[in-house]
This record gives C-alpha cells, sequence and structure tokens, in this order.
C-alpha cells in the first residue's frame, strides 16, 4: 500500500499529471479521424458504457476510501472547505459519463438512420404547468433536505477571528476560487484575476453567437460536434476543474506542491529562481545588461505576444485553417481565434514556468505591465 500511495503521489505532481492528463484527453474526446481511430482500436469508447462508468466511479471512490484511512490525506478530505470538491468530482463524472454515453447511443443510431433519443414530434408538447413545475418543485424540496442534512453532520468551515499576527500557511482562497488562485502563480492578478474570468464569461456568452454548427443541436451527440467538445471538455475540466483540485489537495504551506498521501511540511523549500525572458535574453544570451529604454529591453516578449495573438491566426487563415475562415467568416473567425488562443495561453505558460522557470514573457514592473 506504501508504494502504491508514493507512485501516486508521484504522479500527482503537477507537471506529470497535468501532462498526462494533456496527452491522454484528445484520445478520451477523439477531435480527428485519427484520434477516433485510436480511441476505437483501443477501446477507450467503452468508458462511457454502464460498465465503463461503474470503473471509473469504483476507482473514484477506492481512492476516497484510501484516503480518507490515510492521516494526511485525511487531514485535507475532511475539512469542511473541501467537502465541495469531493461533491464536484462525482458530479462532474457523473454529468460527462451521462452526457458522453447518451452522445455515443445517439451516434449509433444516426449511423442506422435512425432519429436521436431525444427527437420528439413537433405536434407532442410538454406545457409548463404542471409537467415542468412539478418536475422543478421535487428537485427544489430534494436539494433542500440535502442542504439540511450537510449543515446538520458537517461543520460550518468558520475559523477564529482574523489575527494580522498570525497567517494562515498556506492561505487558501475559497474552493470555487481556487481555480483563479493558481493562475496567480503564472501570471499577473490583472490577467488570473480579472482577464481571464471575464474572457471566460464574455466567451461563455459569445458561444451561442460563433456556433454556427446545425448539427447536435438539441440532442446529445459526439460525432457532429467533436472539435466543440474537445475544447470545451479541455478547458473546463483540465483548467478548470483540475485546477480546482490542485489547489485544494496538493498545494501545502508556502504554496509548495504536496501529493495528496504526503506529510506537509511547513519547513519544505524547493529552491527556484524565476526568471524574466529579457533576462534570458539580454544577461544569459547576450551577457550584456539590461537596456534602460523599455522597449527595446522587453521587444522580444513584445514580438511573441503579438505574433501568438494576432500574426498567428492571419497566417493559419491563409493555410490550415483557411476552410475556418471560409465556414465562419471573418469575424467570428477572429473571435473564435481570439478565445481559443488566449485559453491556451494558460498551459502554455505553466509548461514555461515549469521547464525554464519563465516568469514574464513581457516584463515592465515600471508600468505595473507583466504578461
Amino acid at each position: 500500500m506504501d508504494f502504491i500511495k508514493s507512485f501516486i503521489d508521484f504522479l500527482s505532481a503537477p507537471t506529470i499529471s497535468f501532462t498526462l492528463l494533456t496527452v491522454t484527453f484528445p484520445f478520451i474526446f477523439p477531435p480527428t479521424d485519427w484520434f477516433e481511430a485510436k480511441n476505437r482500436q483501443w477501446g477507450i469508447y467503452k468508458l462511457w458504457s454502464n460498465k465503463g462508468g461503474l470503473c471509473i466511479f469504483t476507482v473514484i471512490t477506492l481512492f476516497f476510501i484510501v484516503g480518507y484511512f490515510d492521516p494526511y490525506f485525511n487531514l485535507t478530505m475532511t475539512k469542511p472547505d473541501n467537502i465541495p470538491i469531493i461533491i464536484l468530482i462525482y458530479s462532474m463524472f457523473l454529468a460527462v459519463w451521462y452526457g458522453m454515453k447518451k452522445a455515443f447511443l445517439n451516434d449509433e443510431r444516426l449511423d442506422r438512420g435512425e432519429k436521436p433519443e431525444e427527437w420528439n414530434d413537433p405536434e407532442d408538447k410538454v406545457l409548463v404547468w404542471p409537467d415542468l413545475v412539478y418536475i422543478e418543485l421535487i428537485a427544489l424540496i430534494l436539494f433542500m433536505v440535502f442542504l439540511i442534512v450537510w449543515s446538520i453532520l458537517i461543520a460550518a468551515p468558520l475559523e477564529e477571528p482574523a489575527n494580522p499576527a498570525a497567517t494562515p500557511n498556506p492561505s487558501k482562497a475559497p474552493w470555487y476560487f481556487l481555480g483563479l488562485q493558481e493562475m496567480l502563480v503564472y501570471f499577473d492578478p490583472w490577467i488570473a484575476g480579472v482577464i481571464f474570468p471575464t474572457l471566460i464569461i464574455v466567451g461563455m456568452m459569445a458561444i451561442p453567437y460563433m456556433d454556427i454548427n446545425k448539427k447536435g443541436d438539441g440532442y446529445y451527440s459526439f460525432k457532429e460536434r467533436r472539435v466543440s467538445i474537445f475544447i470545451f471538455m479541455y478547458g473546463w475540466l483540465v483548467l478548470w476543474v483540475f485546477l480546482i483540485i490542485i489547489g485544494t489537495f496538493f498545494r501545502g504551506p508556502n504554496w509548495n506542491f504536496f501529493g495528496p498521501f504526503e506529510y506537509w511540511d511547513p519547513h519544505k523549500l524547493v529552491p527556484l529562481t524565476n526568471v524574466n525572458l529579457s533576462e534570458y535574453v539580454w544577461l544569459k544570451l547576450l551577457n550584456k545588461g539590461l537596456p534602460t529604454n523599455i522597449m527595446v529591453r522587453e521587444a522580444l516578449g513584445f514580438l511573441l505576444v503579438i505574433g501568438y495573438m494576432f500574426i498567428m491566426p492571419l497566417l493559419l487563415a491563409k493555410t490550415k485553417l483557411k476552410h475556418l475562415l471560409e465556414y465562419y467568416g471573418p469575424v467570428r473567425y477572429a473571435s473564435l481565434m481570439f478565445f481559443g488562443l488566449s485559453m491556451f495561453a494558460l498551459p502554455i505558460k505553466m509548461y514555461l514556468r515549469w521547464m525554464f522557470n519563465l516568469k514574464y514573457i513581457i516584463a515592465i514592473p515600471e508600468w505595473f505591465f507583466n504578461i
């Protein structure tokens, strides 16, 4: 058992777990024909069957059972603040598994020339009253009962009054902000705390206006929306939910990484020297001092950011993604590329920090402007 725990601690290191998730993700939610063929060849699609769902549920449950009896993981797992994360993991699994199961069943029906399971005759109508209202009322009552039982059995996560002489270590945001707190490790507060949340909200609002694909509209389907589902799932599960899980179970004192079964040593020190891109270029590569002119000093950073966000979409529109530009039009294409590249900027910056200790691509503390 100790070997298994040590192996899980090793895999849970974000550099390994995040990489494993990123590499395996297109095989689980295949966005192209090649990944779809591998998904079928290796039987990954069976995850969305009843047996596959039961296996995933069993693995998650065994993990938490072992964690409950572990002296270190138990302290983190049973904190009232962290109970919602456990519920989040189960509800996330149930929602994804059920949706993908229905999607694959509908894809099989469509391949046979049948209508999707959700199809109804336009003449059939469901009345808001009493049909829908009764369902909502029952759901409301059940959820109220759940909250009452929860509040009785689990103490509210209230701590002692704030003491300016004693700072909690680690000091964590509420669970629903832990994803943003994890982003603060890689970006300045104005990006992680303002820009990214705004892009998430605006991006979600813009989806109905950017999505002109009528297939899969009103019914579950994966085959007819492979790329869209892959991008959405990666953004939701990997770049949001997984960051919350990292902040909850893997971040300990001094915001250091710890495995779920590892002791949270407050004296653990990780020697890191974060370096800005301009320092890499001028001090290490050119062996010169930093220029006094800000624009000269950060010229490479500006070129990289402008090239990534603005020049690359133009080049792709004339080459690999020419069909996308013709299908969506210039406005939708530009919006899609802006939101997509902004989303993938997060994992890119995470790897730059992990691999090269790169702090900022553009570092202008004189203007409080860092990227």
